[in-house]
């Protein structure tokens, strides 16, 4: 009896072994995972974990099995999916992936679903490796199956979090003593999606989350700390000094991942690489470090919201507000410099050939479970975004490297080309008229009706520069510029009713009015930016930005007094270029001009006459202009001499004078 016992029990293991030999197996040359649910639940959620049991299929068909472990949907847009992404967390924490990765408890499942090679995340890891950035993901390729059901290709990669392994920098006392050291580590992301402890940064608008500490853990003190520290360094980047190597943002960045950061994200034509951008700070040090890369299976061309990246930048053509930082640091010739010199040397190190060589390596690696992926989902089924669909697999890989090959060169003509242009320079008003061309259209600020009539609408219209509505005259008012319509000698002005500030009550359409050089509505400042020779014009009353209202491109398209904020620099439809045009009659050559020590102009509204009075007469050689309202020059004098203006008609005339190299202006009634 008890040998039959035995021989029983001998035959129900060797039974279930059989099983587990049968059942959990590897359906191609990859590590296959199954996992079941606890009672076949559903994965619904990214925020409710699911019980279930893990069986790991190695290289070697050895099987390991992991018991009280959870599952959920992870990703935003992704998420509702057809193949979808997941988040696995173990109930200890696991070496998953053996030596040399993360000992952690979660775990990330990639479906790169809309990525036909499945490949474009692990090669943009690859690349920050010979990039020489820290803390790449891991990126390791299996065969699921989820409920009984093949689902198949995904890739194992690490949860962006510190630990070591993977962002690798000090963990924060938990809780906080009172000498604990709050300056370090933080990682944050700029966020698009604004998820978990986000804040907004006030001068360019930018999303940042805070990931670690993380939400459940942060003390106030730690919050306040970062937060402040974002700030200030947004303060340093936007202000007057912000090239300068000492008082500069150069102080506040890690010079090295920045510029490998960087080329990663446009090598890869990432269009989300600045909408969500991973950086971190590090106790006892003032730098802030970018990266790891993540989230790369939309890049390298293969998103037809953004299409046709092989010639462009993303920090031009990508979504996200980092490139509102980006773009201010193209600003400062150092950023230029440093950028090319690094672009240069990684593809001098062989740059393409790497990105070749892993691309045919993982192509080769993936043949088996890429066709069987596709036996579930279809090799020409749009999963997502993808631009091309093809009817094979290698056809994708080879549209992969076509990118790179033509993208790679032309970054370095991007880049050079961007590193030269100048920024900006403070506007200087000549003697001429001037012509307002918007940055994204290419269409003129102008008059609407053209009636020469105060309250006159101002919107954009096509280029004409015989157009006196399109052309007008800038006086230098101080700080502030007086801009004359030459068509009907009327001043543009912001009409915006009630209390504003720069991002209240926007949306009224510009006009013009009478001239009031006391009226501010009618004073602008002519704000460089960036390296284009662009320009904001922004109201002194309001602090309004002039906007061509939806980028709009036909004729009569409103021009309208809108938020200033940090897309000034960006947003195109608040940039203008300041194209000189027909010159104002000049004083003749031979008249010095000289800053008196001290001069007053007069005017005597009942002899109607003009003059200037000075300590020392003797200086008062300096040329003296009267234009009428619309720009017209009616007379012209020295300083010295007195000037009747008795023959003039009713109506607001102009003064212009130069003198010790500075434009001034005043404005006189005749009655």
């Amino acid at each position: 009896m008890h040998r039959q016992f035995t021989f029983i029990l001998f035959f129900l293991c060797f039974a279930w072994l059989s099983v587990q030999a049968q059942t959990y197996v590897r359906k191609t040359n990859l590590p296959h995972i199954y996992i079941e649910t606890e009672n076949g639940a559903s994965i619904q959620s990214k925020d409710v974990y699911v019980y279930a049991t893990m069986y790991y299929v190695d290289e070697n068909d050895v099987v390991t099995q992991y018991d009280d472990m959870e599952i959920r949907l992870r990703g935003n847009s992704t998420k509702n999916l057809a193949k979808k992404p997941y988040k696995i967390k173990f109930s200890q924490k696991e070496k998953f992936l053996g030596t040399g990765y993360a000992k952690a408890k979660k775990w990330t499942l990639l479906a790169n679903a809309g990525d036909k090679t499945l490949m474009r995340n692990a090669i943009t890891s690859l690349m920050g490796d010979f990039l020489g950035l820290k803390n790449n993901p891991a990126h390791k390729f299996v065969d699921l199956t989820l409920n009984g059901t093949f689902i198949g290709n995904y890739q194992i990669s690490d949860q962006v979090e510190v630990r070591p392994h993977r962002v690798n920098i000090t963990e924060q006392d938990y809780p906080l003593e009172d000498d604990s050291d709050i300056t370090g580590g933080y990682l944050l992301e700029v966020d698009g999606f604004k998820d978990g402890n986000c804040f907004t940064t006030s001068i360019y608008q930018v999303p940042v989350r805070i990931h670690y500490p993380d939400d459940e853990e942060i003390e106030s003190s730690q919050n306040a700390y970062i937060r402040q520290y974002i700030a200030d360094f947004e303060k340093v980047l936007s202000g007057d000094e912000f090239s300068d190597a000492e008082k500069g943002y150069r102080k506040w960045v890690d010079s090295i991942s920045l510029a490998n950061w960087f080329i990663a994200t446009e090598v890869s034509a990432n269009i989300d690489g600045y909408y969500s951008t991973y950086f971190y700070k590090e106790q006892q040090d003032s730098l802030l470090y970018w990266g790891p890369l993540w989230d790369y299976d939309i890049a390298y061309n293969n998103d037809s919201r953004k299409p046709q990246t092989e010639r462009t930048l993303m920090s031009d053509y990508g979504y996200g507000q980092t490139r509102l930082w980006v773009n201010r640091m193209w600003q400062d010739p150092w950023f230029g410099r440093l950028v090319n010199r690094r672009y240069k040397e990684v593809v001098e190190a062989g740059l393409e050939a790497y990105m070749y060589h892993q691309i045919d390596s993982i192509a080769d690696f993936l043949q088996e479970s890429q066709a069987l992926n596709y036996q579930k989902w279809g090799i020409s089924t749009r999963m997502y975004h993808e631009i091309v669909l093809y009817s094979s697999y290698d056809q994708y890989v080879s549209d992969l490297k076509s990118f790179l090959g033509v993208h790679i060169p032309y970054l370095q003509t991007a880049f050079e080309n961007k590193k030269v242009l100048a920024p900006t320079p403070p506007f200087e008003a000549d003697e001429v008229y001037y012509t307002f061309t918007n940055a994204k259209t290419g269409r003129a600020i102008s008059t609407y009706s053209k009636s020469g009539e105060a309250g006159d609408l101002i919107c954009s219209w096509a280029l004409n520069s015989d157009d006196l509505a399109q052309q007008w005259l800038i006086i230098p008012m101080g700080d502030y510029f007086l801009i004359i319509n030459r068509g009907s000698g009327m001043a543009l002005n912001d009409p915006t009713q009630g209390a504003s500030t720069a991002t209240t009550n926007v949306g009224t359409q510009l006009n013009t009015a009478f001239i009031d050089i006391g009226d501010d509505r009618q004073l602008w400042s002519l704000m460089p930016q960036g390296t284009e020779g662009y320009y904001n014009l922004v109201n002194k009353y309001t602090g309004h930005t002039a906007n061509l209202q939806g980028g709009g491109t036909d004729d009569g398209t409103a021009v309208i007094s809108y938020t200033t904020d940090g897309k000034n620099s960006s947003s195109t439809n608040r940039l203008w270029y300041i194209v000189p045009g027909d010159e104002i009659e000049r004083e003749p050559d031979g008249i010095p001009s000289v800053e008196p020590d001290e001069y007053a102009l007069a005017y005597n509204p009942h002899t109607k006459t003009l003059h200037f009075g000075s300590e020392t007469p003797g200086q008062l050689t300096f040329g003296v202009k009267v234009y009428t309202s619309n720009g017209v020059l009616t007379r012209s004098f020295r300083a010295s001499e007195e000037c009747s203006l008795v023959d003039l008609s009713r109506g607001v005339y102009i003064i212009v004078w130069t003198a010790g190299g500075k434009t001034r202006s005043a404005k006189v009634l005749v009655q």
